[in-house]
């Protein structure tokens, strides 16, 4: 065996160390396939999981090349992956929502994506499974397509002024205009055009959910179904249950049965910003054994939260946030006793601050390194001398 080919080998010069990356992302989806080249059927190189960092190497239109810690490169979608800055504003979003209180638990009859945003195109990071739980605690009205940025208009040209007279052009005097007759109204204005209204933008509700491990996300709401019994459910007249709460125990003897009493509030399928157009108290009735209505109020403009609260005496109560004709926010707690409901308090409602947004893509740029919080005098002066020195 010759040993030249070894030591030709053996001298050849080490592989170059690769680029380094031109920004970072985060995979967005719960499992992100990254693929060698562009396109949906090219070999899978890689495999990312929510929150993986990656480096990004090169953008190519919706298209971005990126770098995983193993060191496997390939392409994938730029709708797919999210900046260090709504990674951040993720995180900032579950810390926030964590606080929130649960208007119901919400189930789904096949799998589900959580998105980031309240856009369908947003990354999914997230899927419940079939049957899978999760608590509803917010609710959002957006654009099924988000808007296009508005395109810059051209700039029309403009001849130059012409001074040159129209009337020395011709070699006799132009005649006099006729006078104006006397019974035209020079003050009334001119007709405006008719007005061309543009075609609505279809719109999506949106629930903000919470998984059973804390996670947090926007989740189509017409694909949620409140996990109410059945046997209080039908009741909804065909409009869609967006809050719900127990209201305590009933037990039937009799049938050796317990049952609870429930609040629900309730919505009509319109894409509306506020929450319900009306509530409802259901009791079980011993005597009939059934669901009875104890109290019922439409055509309201109600917002989260519902919660249930108690009031001086051990008295249970519930509040609700409605809007009165003025347009103020109040919180109105009712009393719930047996079967009678009444307006026990109103006062003015002052809405929290609101949530995180996870805000829109700019770019990859990796953030700058954040400066201490504080430093010494002595530091200061050793940073300023050595800007000015060198030294």
């Amino acid at each position: 065996m010759s040993v030249v080919p070894l030591l030709l080998a053996s001298c050849a010069a080490p592989a170059p160390p690769p680029a380094p990356p031109a920004g970072v992302a985060y995979a967005g989806p719960a499992a992100l396939n990254i693929r060698k080249e562009l396109g949906p059927r090219s070999v899978v190189v890689a495999t990312a999981k929510h929150g993986d960092r990656l480096g990004v190497i090169e953008t190519r239109r919706r298209f971005v090349k990126v770098r995983t810690a193993a060191g496997a490169e390939g392409w994938t979608d730029l709708n797919l992956l999210l900046s260090e800055q709504q990674m951040g504003d993720l995180l900032q979003l579950k810390v926030s929502a964590a606080k929130l209180p649960s208007q119901g638990t919400a189930t789904v009859y096949e799998p589900l994506n959580i998105h980031a945003e309240p856009f369908r195109q947003s990354p999914s990071f997230f899927q419940i499974p079939e049957n899978g739980l999760v608590d509803v605690i917010g609710h959002r009205v957006s654009p099924r397509d988000p808007p296009a940025p508005p395109k810059p208009q051209r700039a029309r040209r403009t001849s130059a002024p012409t001074t040159k007279n129209k009337a020395g052009a011709f070699p006799f005097p132009l005649p006099a205009p006729p006078p104006i007759p006397p019974d035209v109204d020079l003050s009334r204005p001119a007709a405006p055009p008719a007005e061309t209204r543009a075609a609505p933008l279809p719109l999506d509700d949106w629930f903000l959910v919470r998984t059973r491990t804390g996670d947090v996300g926007w989740a189509l709401a017409r694909m949620l179904v409140m996990a109410i019994p059945d046997e209080v459910a039908q009741y909804a007249e065909g409009h869609r249950i967006t809050a719900y709460l127990p209201l305590g125990e009933v037990t039937d003897a009799e049938r050796n049965q317990t049952k609870q009493n429930w609040l629900w509030t309730t919505a009509s399928f319109k894409q509306e910003p506020y929450e319900f157009d009306s509530f409802r108290v259901f009791v079980f009735s011993v005597k009939h054994h059934r669901y009875e209505t104890a109290y019922i109020e439409r055509n309201v403009q109600g917002y989260y939260p519902v919660e249930a609260v108690s009031l001086p005496g051990g008295e249970k109560a519930f509040s609700l946030v409605l809007k009165d004709k003025d347009g103020r926010l109040n919180r109105c707690t009712y009393a719930f006793g047996g079967y009678r409901v009444r307006l026990a308090s109103k006062e003015p409602y002052r809405a929290p601050p609101p949530l995180p947004e996870v805000r829109p893509f700019t770019s990859f740029a990796p953030s700058p390194p954040k400066a201490p919080a504080s430093l010494r005098w002595t530091d200061r002066l050793r940073a300023w001398r050595k800007s000015w020195l060198g030294r």
